[in-house]
């Protein structure tokens, strides 16, 4: 399953039933977990471990050193799930010690071609991340957001779960959950993700909720503070609620309007 042509450091750690294409690189402190499938001319290295099920296609980076300038070579790492697609061209950077230490991807995502993440990021769980989307160290994705081809994610931001944000946006503030942004340099809200709830099993009544809770935020010109307070006293019967009210708590570069 290791292609001769392929060089493993002897430290590394090797799961079952793992292949792992010719002419690629895995480094002494990297862990490959079972029946992960590693293409040709891969790089992965650093302190990184890698779960079950994956795929790594070819002249992905995964684990390589950060582009902080701070950063002295210190060992901090890359933790990887199971069951994410990273195609051509992926780099995934190490943390550094001034943010968490570590870069973390959860289960089930897909990383397009040329996909860029940077140190100290956390990508929760079912997110797609299309070809060429750009994002900055210390970024917060949450479960199953949607991030366009071309996207540019500045440092720090949060993005809420069930977020959609569309083609060529540049991002540089907090994205709440369940909302969809338009593209562009001057990104704004546009709505909500009405199609992918559906998608996700959302019911008609929580939706509807949903809408109640977009227009407390969006169309009634009330500060954060206020709207928080709104849709606390939401929760109690659309508890789906509580995601928007708990991201807003912890939004720390102001929303996307």
């Amino acid at each position: 399953m290791i292609d001769p042509r392929a060089v493993v450091d002897p430290g590394a750690k090797i799961g079952k039933n793992v292949s792992i294409g010719p002419f690629s690189v895995i480094g002494p402190d990297v862990v490959l977990g079972d029946d992960t499938w590693v293409g040709p001319h891969v790089v992965i290295n650093g302190h990184t471990v890698i779960g079950k099920r994956n795929k790594i296609y070819q002249f992905a980076s995964v684990g390589e050193a950060n582009q902080d300038k701070k950063y002295r070579g210190e060992p901090t790492r890359v933790v990887i799930g199971d069951d994410n697609v990273i195609r051509e061209g992926v780099t995934l950077h190490r943390g550094t010690t001034q943010g968490t230490g570590v870069t973390v991807v959860g289960n089930d995502n897909l990383f397009m071609n040329y996909v860029h993440l940077a140190h100290d990021c956390v990508v929760g769980d079912h997110c797609i991340l299309v070809n060429g989307a750009q994002i900055a160290g210390h970024v917060t994705i949450d479960d199953h957001v949607i991030i366009s081809g071309l996207c540019a994610v500045h440092q720090f931001v949060q993005i809420g779960a069930h977020a959609f944000i569309s083609h060529a946006s540049m991002v540089s503030k907090d994205v709440p959950p369940y909302v969809m942004l338009t593209g562009g340099a001057d990104v704004s809200v546009c709505g909500l993700n009405v199609e992918g709830l559906k998608r996700r099993g959302f019911s008609h009544e929580a939706i509807n909720h949903l809408r109640q809770a977009y227009k407390i935020i969006y169309r009634q010109g009330l500060l954060v503070a206020d709207a928080i307070v709104q849709l606390e006293e939401m929760v109690a019967e659309a508890p789906e609620v509580k995601l928007l009210s708990d991201f807003l708590r912890r939004a720390t570069r102001g929303i996307v309007r």
